[in-house]
């Protein structure tokens, strides 16, 4: 049987995003490679621009689903799904976040923006990372939450020891119970996940998955889990915002 509930929430998603100002933007890179973005409906150069990139789990839509409309009223905002996720695909061999990120600042120069603040989560987190690494003339800020880009290969190596699985098998889970687990390790309160029934996490698996610098600052919030993009969106907001906005 196709696919029934994740598509219409998908649909949802689109009709919020478009209530948010936003409107969805395909862009070709080359013959190769193709990004999808949800771009502002008018550019305000009043407004600063934001970049906003997802993690693993999902397009763009389902991990910012509580923060768009918050930075959407405060920014130029620009939502991509990264290669491989939702609408973005390349038949490039090149799998990096390096790949990834010069795709991205590429997409932004076709859509007209040069300078622009870059806020990722997760696996987004490294592709922010070397936006800014590659390209620093167009990344002004840079804000990445939930991405261990400062551990030590054995401090990787001892954290994947202590989960015991084969991390491309949570990250990109194949069953319900693999994805119970991914969600497990991302949320800090994930006892809900024992109420959705296994034919809809199928649904979602099959629909959905395919040294920072002296002005840096570290920011702690408590009692969340890996997900603070969906645990705790207005603080999260309200730090994105004053970090990109102050001086």
């Amino acid at each position: 049987m196709s696919p029934i509930i994740v598509p219409f929430i998908d649909k949802l998603m689109s009709m919020y995003f478009r209530l948010c100002d936003l409107s969805p933007c395909t862009v070709d890179l080359d013959d190769q490679t193709t990004l999808h973005f949800w771009t502002p409906n008018h550019r305000k150069f009043n407004k600063p621009t934001l970049v906003i990139i997802h993690g693993y789990g999902g397009t763009s839509r389902w991990q910012f689903l509580y923060q768009v409309r918050s930075l959407a009223v405060g920014f130029n905002l620009y939502v991509p799904d990264l290669l491989f996720f939702g609408k973005s695909r390349t038949s490039n061999s090149d799998r990096s976040d390096a790949f990834q990120a010069k795709c991205l600042v590429q997409g932004m120069r076709r859509l007209g923006v040069d300078r622009f603040t870059v806020y990722g989560i997760s696996y987004g987190g490294f592709v922010a990372y070397r936006m800014a690494e590659i390209h620093p003339q167009e990344v002004e800020k840079l804000v990445i939450v939930s991405s261990g880009i400062g551990y030590s290969e054995n401090q990787k190596q001892k954290h994947l020891e202590n989960i015991g699985r084969d991390i491309s098998g949570i990250l990109v889970p194949e069953s319900p119970q693999d994805l119970r687990l991914l969600v497990t390790l991302a949320f800090s309160n994930h006892g809900y996940m024992k109420w959705i029934p296994d034919f809809l996490l199928r649904e979602f698996i099959n629909v959905e998955l395919v040294s920072l610098g002296p002005r840096s600052r570290l920011v702690i919030i408590k009692n969340i889990g890996h997900a603070a993009n969906i645990e705790s969106p207005n603080q999260l907001n309200n730090l994105i915002t004053s970090f990109a906005l102050g001086d």
